[in-house]
């Protein structure tokens, strides 16, 4: 039996989220294939050195403040991240090699940025053939270093034909890049649920004829929400908080003219998608594809708090008219009102939106691993020294 790396971390929640869909998806297709989840801080810290000396897991301070909104100076903290990354490199490289040649996988698939070009590295020199396979979970790049890394030997899966020039441009083979049709989501966005919309509706208090947001900020929900929440009193929302119970709580506090549903963690993200007829959140990759392959119309926000990754994700959804990119909370109302104007246009352009991205990954790692052979043992400790050279 083939076995299959996921290498994922916690940082945002949109690297597990990937990770689980294409695990639950390659469960359901029935391939007859090992998975295993690969935490990738875990590989890099065993010994949890880092949660033991402060206290905390290094994806915590990034999602608390992706909780608080928090998001200014991203940009800067990233690139130094990065500079972190490429001065530990030859360490890294080795601790991942050694992770390889103890687990011997025969194809492994990063589903995180920054860490690419030693992941394929390490598996070059512990496993020299196993095919390394990068899953973008951006719709666009943010080079250098973030997600293409010609050296790693990656075969690179995109989910928009920006990303696919970009991997062109950088050099890679055509061979070795592979477009699909958004971003990975969860098999039960694909699935049939059988949905009383009107009673359902009715059942949280909401009128069933008149339009219904949903609100979204990825699993860890932000504070923003809150003044979305009030500026958007006159209209009934469906508030998704994620592991946010502060927020959750806060929310619900809050009393305006029309119903506002506020709901913690929740597995059942579908539902409640289909509850809605327009989403209002953050541009993230994930909750974008979601809302849009579910058929809403979004709206989402560009200014100075928008995090370099996502911003790209704007001109995406104005240049293809899937909705409307507002600067401030401030001008909610108004584009509620220009969306209620031209319901059909929206939605046609919506519907227009294809994503099967999933389990054309599915299918593409099974054409990869029919074509790779195993290794022979090699000295993976010689083939780091020599790569560090």
């Amino acid at each position: 039996m083939k076995t299959v790396d996921l290498v994922y971390f916690d940082a945002g929640g949109g690297h597990r989220a990937a990770a689980l869909a294409l695990q639950e998806a390659i469960h359901r297709e029935g391939r007859p294939w090992r998975l295993r989840l690969v935490h990738l801080a875990k590989v890099l810290d065993p010994q949890d050195r880092f949660r033991r000396a402060t206290g905390f897991a290094p994806e915590d301070v990034y999602n608390k403040r992706l909780a608080r909104g928090w998001t200014l100076g991203l940009g800067q903290e990233l690139k130094l991240l990065q500079g972190m990354i490429r001065l530990a490199h030859g360490r890294l490289v080795q601790q991942l090699a050694s992770h390889w040649a103890a687990t011997e996988p025969d194809l492994v698939v990063s589903l995180v940025p920054n860490f690419n070009r030693a992941l394929g590295e390490s598996l070059r020199c512990a496993l020299p053939g196993v095919p390394f396979v990068t899953v973008m979970t951006d719709l666009v790049d943010l080079p250098p270093h973030f997600w293409i890394e010609p050296e790693a030997g990656q075969h690179l899966v995109c989910g928009s034909g920006r990303a696919e020039a970009q991997a062109r441009a950088a050099g890679l083979p055509p061979t070795h890049i592979h477009r699909v049709s958004g971003m990975l989501l969860h098999p039960d966005f694909h699935a049939p649920l059988p949905l009383d919309r009107a009673a359902e509706r009715r059942a949280l208090g909401l009128d069933p004829e008149r339009p219904v947001g949903v609100v979204m900020f990825g699993g860890q929900g932000s504070m923003q929400m809150l003044r979305i929440a009030r500026q958007l009193s006159d209209e009934p929302l469906i508030l998704l908080c994620g592991h946010n119970a502060v927020l959750a709580e806060r929310l619900r506090a809050l009393r305006g003219p029309q119903p506002q549903v506020v709901v913690g963690y929740t597995r059942e993200v579908v539902r409640w998608l289909r509850l809605a007829d327009y989403f209002v959140g953050k541009p993230g990759p994930g909750c974008l594809s979601e809302a849009l392959h579910l058929g809403l119309p979004v709206i989402t926000f560009r200014n100075a708090w928008t995090m370099p990754q996502e911003r790209p994700n704007t001109d995406w959804i104005r240049d293809e008219g899937l909705g409307l990119v507002l600067r401030s909370v401030d001008a909610l109302p108004d584009a509620v009102r220009a969306l209620r104007s031209d319901w059909d246009g929206w939605r046609a352009r919506v519907a227009r939106c294809e994503n099967r991205a999933v389990f054309e990954v599915s299918a593409l790692i099974e054409r990869l691993l029919a074509r790779a052979e195993r290794p022979q043992a090699v000295d993976w400790i010689g083939a780091v020294a020599a790569a560090r050279g």
